[in-house]
């Protein structure tokens, strides 16, 4: 008769692994795509799209490549672009937070949005949604800095990145490793959980949020993937997030709301401490963040509020699939 504990380890691997596949089969061809389109130059026709909002949001037009590579790759890809650029184009501290703000809430779109799609909501919806929060974040946090007269002084990088072996083999090998670092994760995510849940942390936690998330107007059947979202990413708890979803045990809307918290708002300990190593400032890139993302939730609940079931089914949710 095996052991109690033999028992746990081995249902524990076993959800890792179911968990791990629902997330893989979602990001390997997304992964894939992404590395065709930046050898054919793709990133380079957003980054001219996106030159004109860069001057919106008091920034340089060649920071629209760094923030494009940001979207269709991830953080660490647009870091390392930034890095190039910042010694021909020296940008202020306030320019560094705002384009640092920007990048946290639109990255790693093409994985991220299939995750959230997969979860219940809608691809377009959460397109929109992030871009144009991106956007409307900067552009506030550029006219606060700009006439506080707040953070004009010149950056600096606290961190400089090695630079890359840009061969394919070395591509292929980098991104096995990365996903056997996320299957690692999400065991370590469970095997958290499980112990938060029996020493009653998690409980702790919920009744924390509830108050704050009720006030969205967001139920508390959506606290555990709220909080997996904001502090492990979309990415990382993507799989935790897809299943807890298609379990039918949170409503619709507020797996919609909570998406979009957690789509302007996540990763707050590692990107964050990412953007602070570009040289951003925690006044925007995390407080300016929270609060600009907490306003932004509040009127969508609002909004979406107001609008019928069927409205809401077309443009904004769907069914959660595995």
């Amino acid at each position: 008769m095996e052991m109690p504990a033999v028992d746990f380890v081995k249902k524990l691997l076993g959800e890792a692994f179911v968990i791990s596949w629902r997330l893989f089969k979602i990001m390997i061809p997304v992964i894939i795509a992404v590395k065709v389109l930046q050898e054919i130059g793709g990133i380079n026709y957003l980054a001219a799209a996106l030159s004109p909002v860069m001057h919106l949001v008091g920034l340089p037009g060649s920071m629209g490549l760094v923030w494009a590579t940001t979207i269709i790759a991830n953080i660490y890809g647009g870091v390392l672009v930034f890095f190039t650029l910042a010694p021909h184009e020296p940008i202020t501290v306030a320019q560094t937070t705002v384009l640092g703000l920007m990048m946290l809430v639109a990255h790693n779109m093409p994985i991220e949005l299939r995750i959230t799609q997969k979860a219940g909501v809608r691809m377009r919806f959460m397109l929109v949604y992030r871009m144009v929060c991106a956007f409307l974040f900067g552009w506030v946090l550029f006219h606060i800095y700009q006439l506080g007269g707040w953070l004009q002084g010149p950056h600096r990088n606290f961190w400089v990145p090695p630079a890359a072996d840009g061969s394919l083999l070395q591509w292929a090998v980098g991104q096995l490793r990365d996903l056997t670092f996320i299957f690692f994760v999400i065991l370590a995510l469970l095997l958290l959980m499980k112990i938060l849940a029996r020493i009653g942390i998690t409980g702790i936690m919920i009744r924390f949020l509830n108050p704050v998330l009720r006030l969205l107007g967001i139920g508390p059947s959506a606290t555990t993937i709220t909080i997996i979202g904001m502090t492990m990413g979309i990415a990382y708890g993507g799989g935790l997030i897809i299943e807890e979803a298609i379990s039918g045990r949170t409503d619709k809307r507020d797996v919609l709301f909570c998406l979009s918290l957690m789509g302007v708002c996540h990763s707050i300990i590692e990107d964050t401490l990412l953007i602070m190593f570009l040289g951003g400032h925690t006044s925007g890139i995390l407080w300016g963040r929270i609060v600009l993302s907490l306003v932004v939730v509040f009127l969508l609940v609002k909004l979406v509020s107001q609008i019928s079931e069927s409205v809401l089914d077309r443009y904004f949710v769907r069914e959660a699939t595995p």
